[in-house]
């Protein structure tokens, strides 16, 4: 695998695998320097203003985004939250959604000119809510993709939450694939892992290729602590896990109450979102719409196109 990809150069082969016979907008990399010294990075595509912001989830980055902004069609920034992509990561590693949100509506306020249909997935699902709570004037019309609060949106199928707690860093981006293959992850061929592997890592100054994104660090070092463990109960960081989930799920609701912008839950038949959680939501925010679509909790990636359509058909 080389080293010498353009990180654009994948786009025209993503829309000629989701079936789009469309142009490939112009795309530029986006950097914002912030007031503490961190970076937040995005990516805008299409001339014209964007008239969507798109926020990933956790271990994910901006590119998530590539193929349901080519379906999409229309002007769009999606932003690297702090800790993926190439924005900076946290000293302090606190990755929640009203502290990602404030960086969020910082890129939101250099660069878009008008109110945007934000949509955001798992972990930027919960922080473009804080973000819409927040900085009302940002957001035109909220889209929460695959999550609601309570859910645990660094959750995921045991093989994932392993692959991450694995080695962070390697020779070449070579292993990382192979080890993505023999784990049953990266779309199910080599060329999908290659693409996946190549824009969420980079290679270090001394050579070793490592994750972009702070989460598969913080995994490693999770696993080490659970590892020294082994021999008692449970971890001691269990219960504060529990806590923090209370917490998410106790400021996610907060936030959705205080949206005056209209709200659409968008879930994967599939995804982390059960039915109950929907009739949860259904009942807390009785004046959202939702809507399910068939695939996972990356619905960008499982239905690019079919998502698309459904946020087009807010914007």
């Amino acid at each position: 695998m080389s080293d010498a990809f353009d990180e654009f150069s994948f786009l025209p082969e993503q829309a000629a695998d989701a079936g789009l016979h469309v142009p490939i907008p112009p795309v530029e990399r986006l950097r914002l320097d912030l007031a503490d010294g961190r970076v937040l990075s995005a990516l805008r595509y299409g001339s014209a203003p964007p008239v969507v912001t798109l926020l990933h989830g956790a271990g994910l980055n901006a590119h998530t985004w590539d193929t349901t902004v080519l379906a999409l069609g229309l002007p769009a920034l999606a932003i690297d939250l702090p800790g993926h992509g190439d924005s900076s990561w946290r000293d302090d590693a606190a990755y929640l959604p009203r502290l990602l949100a404030a960086d969020a509506a910082a890129g939101m306020d250099a660069w878009t000119t008008a109110p945007q249909v934000l949509v955001g997935q798992s972990l930027g699902g919960l922080t473009a809510a804080a973000v819409a709570a927040t900085r009302p004037h940002l957001v035109r019309t909220l889209v929460v993709v695959d999550i609601t609060p309570g859910v645990d949106p660094n959750a995921g199928p045991g093989q994932v939450r392993d692959f991450f707690a694995g080695p962070t860093e390697w020779a070449t981006r070579d292993e990382l694939v192979d080890r993505a293959l023999r784990f049953g992850l990266g779309g199910g061929s080599r060329r999908l892992a290659e693409r996946g592997v190549y824009l969420n890592t980079r290679i270090r100054p001394d050579g070793r290729v490592e994750w972009k994104h702070h989460f598969a660090h913080l995994a490693a070092q999770s696993a080490a602590r659970a590892g020294a463990d082994r021999a008692g109960a449970a971890p001691p960081q269990a219960a504060g896990d529990d806590a923090l989930t209370r917490l998410l799920g106790d400021s996610g609701w907060e936030d959705l109450a205080a949206v005056p912008a209209p709200i659409t839950l968008i879930r994967g038949s599939s995804g982390y979102v059960t039915e109950a959680d929907a009739e949860t939501f259904a009942a807390r925010v009785a004046e959202a719409s939702a809507i399910t679509l068939a695939g996972g909790h990356n619905l960008q990636e499982d239905d690019p196109v079919g998502l698309a359509e459904r946020i087009a058909g807010l914007a």
